[in-house]
């Protein structure tokens, strides 16, 4: 792919053929605020943050939808266009909630930092919507339309990632709002829980219920299927409280289901799981050790025939394992009375 020259706040830059002049910024380093824009997107324009002066070129266009071309010459940051992006931030603060202290969403808004960046320190406008009730029919997370600005950025991620379309824009003008087919409750709709759209919310809109800010985080592998999801959990005290997806992960690029964004705490933390292998004996369930345990299922398995074994593989486990689990049953225990219960 040829690379095209252009000028961007002074400096020249070698920019991708077809690349936006948001993409071109945010690789030369250059910050541009934006609050509808998400990388694996579709460029929305929306949010009317990302304007930029193109020279030669009415208006200030939108730098997410805008392609470079050989030659432009790019202001990013100009007394007119911050003018320009305040006004925005500044409507979309006029019905916006004032708890930023005690709000989930607290040092991690998008809102809060485009703020910051643009100098805004009080609000201009007067709240002109009426409150709106809460949605938290779903168990996992709530959506609170008095923090949404309409970026977007959830129902776009239902539409062109999870392919669901389980949210969209309702309504018109001042009485638009995200919601479901019908207007229903979450639980009530094709929503699948899958909580794409809970991620990519830049304000506390859309957020999980059990929102506890991790400490630390621990890069590893989903377990609930074989697809090997990569994923970061986020640890406080001890305890599993959140998770994300991985980026980087070859296999979901940064994306999960409702059973590994939301299912690994429960069942990692639930007081009925065991933490270590039980023997059956006269009085019942005893703890043993994994060699008890071991020794134990070995020397029970002398006493039948190939015929008389059968091995089933979890759909938990990874191909590898698999692998490994039917070539026990094949050559080690002499069966072919192996099956997989890929049914979760």
């Amino acid at each position: 792919m040829d690379n095209v020259k252009l000028i961007m706040d002074g400096r020249e830059i070698m920019a991708r053929s077809g690349a936006s002049l948001l993409d071109t910024a945010r690789e030369a380093g250059i910050y541009i605020p934006t609050l509808c824009f998400e990388q694996d997107l579709e460029p929305l324009g929306g949010c009317r943050l990302c304007l930029v002066e193109v020279k030669g070129m009415r208006g200030l266009p939108a730098a997410c939808t805008t392609p470079v071309s050989e030659g432009m010459v790019v202001n990013t940051s100009t007394p007119e266009i911050n003018r320009v992006r305040r006004n925005t931030v500044e409507l979309l603060l006029a019905n916006h909630p004032e708890d930023c202290l005690t709000c989930v969403k607290n040092q991690r808004c998008e809102l809060q930092k485009v703020a910051a960046y643009l100098g805004i320190t009080e609000r201009r406008f007067r709240r002109t919507a009426e409150p709106r009730p809460v949605d938290e029919s779903n168990p996992f997370f709530k959506l609170d339309h008095n923090y949404c600005i309409m970026c977007q950025r959830c129902t776009r991620a239902c539409d062109e990632v999870t392919v669901v379309n389980a949210i969209e824009v309702l309504d018109r003008g001042p009485r638009s709002k995200i919601g479901t087919s019908g207007d229903k409750p979450f639980m009530e709709s094709i929503c699948r829980s899958c909580g794409e759209c809970v991620v990519r919310c830049p304000v506390g809109a859309l957020v999980p219920k059990n929102n506890v800010v991790p400490t630390s985080e621990v890069l590893t592998t989903c377990c609930y299927c074989a697809v090997g999801c990569s994923m970061y959990l986020g640890v406080r005290d001890g305890r599993i409280v959140s998770v994300r997806g991985n980026h980087e992960g070859g296999a979901n690029r940064g994306k999960l289901c409702v059973k590994g964004r939301f299912g690994i705490s429960e069942f990692v933390h639930h007081p009925d799981r065991l933490n270590t292998p039980l023997i059956r004996h006269e009085k019942g369930l005893a703890a043993a050790s994994w060699d008890e345990a071991l020794d134990m299922v070995a020397g029970r398995l002398k006493g039948y025939t190939p015929d008389e074994i059968a091995v089933v593989a979890s759909a938990r486990c990874t191909n590898e394992d698999i692998y490994v689990t039917q070539k026990l049953a094949r050559a080690v225990l002499g069966t072919n009375n192996v099956d997989h219960c890929a049914r979760l």
